[in-house]
């Protein structure tokens, strides 16, 4: 199955999370941090025509603190928090595919912390040396994704390491919430520009989506802030890694079915977040997923713009929201998915681009420099 409609109730569970998320102030902590800048916003008004669309906007965070991806909003600000609670903590550790572990790394560092860092078999040298770069100690395993998280969270009890996971489980919720109250910053960046106050200058948005924090952070920021005036929003998953779709099948939270062999290394995770789904289930309109093939489309369709459109560098999982978009509408088999959101020629599309080249090697493989 390439896609799942849903049909959210759009309402907010009013639970530790949501606390969690309303009271988040994560702009203000950011514009603090000495190398803050609001990210890019780009009109592609060219592929826009290209695509018999509207309006196509890409969120750029490629420039996002020097970290090449997104993850340092969420890492940063829990970090904050954390050391705000407890000052004495030594040791940070997590577990990742590259962008997450980085960003913890970072974090850790400019607080003078010590970071450990697990990443899984599938991990690249180039992801592994950003890591190292920050002062992260990378320790690389045998093991999927879904395997070293657990294996991070005993290390953890075992080592007196504080546990910085982006995934929640039974137990474990309130760190990954502030990490995803991290991740509102590059929405409220935009409300001066397309997220106007009484509705959204976009119709869609379609969201690359790992374990799920990050998209749901971008959902509750949606659903709290329009309510019925909402944009419609569709995640998207690599098709050999695609484990909120299983759980939308199933009606409960399930790891992936596939092979796990996906050059979408950011988004190549296991079992939903436990934080995540709760919110993706009530706020998503639709899952679908792509292949490899699509995402490299998508990346050489940034770095090669049409005519006088931005330039932008997109790594594999960072194009995977276009992707999806440029699968809606070159496969007729997602017809009925295109009419579920109202996807048509007066569409206005939100994109996020949400890691540049982290693997530079592979990136210039892709996009044939």
């Amino acid at each position: 199955m390439d896609f799942y409609l849903n049909f959210p109730n759009n309402k907010l569970n009013k639970n530790a999370t949501d606390r969690i998320l309303s009271n988040s102030n994560s702009i203000d902590f950011h514009k603090k941090l000495s190398n803050y800048s609001i990210s890019k916003l780009f009109k592609l008004e060219n592929l826009s025509k290209k695509l018999n669309i509207k309006n196509v906007y890409v969120k750029d965070e490629s420039t996002r603190f020097g970290l090449n991806a997104f993850k340092g909003l969420g890492a940063s600000y829990a970090i904050n928090k954390i050391l705000t609670e407890n000052s004495k903590i030594n040791v940070f550790c997590t577990a990742t595919d590259g962008n997450h572990g980085k960003a913890v790394a970072w974090s850790a560092s400019i607080n003078k912390k010590k970071s450990v860092v697990y990443v899984p078999r599938d991990t690249t040298k180039n992801r592994i040396d950003a890591i190292a770069k920050f002062g992260g100690e990378v320790i690389q395993l045998n093991m999927n994704y879904e395997e070293t998280c657990n294996h991070a969270a005993k290390q953890c009890v075992l080592n007196n390491w504080l546990l910085v996971q982006d995934t929640s489980w039974v137990g474990y919720e309130k760190i990954p919430a502030l990490i995803m109250s991290g991740y509102l910053t590059h929405f409220k960046e935009m409300e001066d520009s397309i997220n106007l106050f009484q509705k959204p200058k976009i119709d869609i948005i379609f969201l690359q989506c790992g374990v799920g924090s990050w998209p749901a952070s971008c959902i509750w920021y949606y659903m709290s802030r329009y309510k019925k005036n909402r944009p419609k929003i569709v995640l998207v998953e690599p098709n050999k890694a695609s484990g909120v779709l299983r759980s939308f099948i199933e009606n409960q939270r399930v790891s992936p079915k596939g092979n796990s062999k996906t050059i979408m290394a950011g988004l190549n995770c296991g079992i939903p977040s436990k934080n995540a789904w709760e919110i993706i289930k009530n706020g998503c309109d639709a899952v679908m997923t792509i292949s490899d093939e699509y995402t490299m489309d998508a990346m050489r369709t940034l770095y090669n713009p049409e005519e006088n459109d931005a330039r932008i560098i997109s790594g594999e999982s960072g194009a995977a929201g276009l992707a999806g978009l440029i699968k809606c509408i070159k496969d007729p088999r997602l017809s009925k998915l295109n009419e579920h959101i109202e996807l048509n020629s007066k569409s206005r599309i939100l994109i996020f681009n949400t890691e540049g080249d982290t693997d530079r090697e592979s990136f210039r493989s892709i996009v044939d420099l």
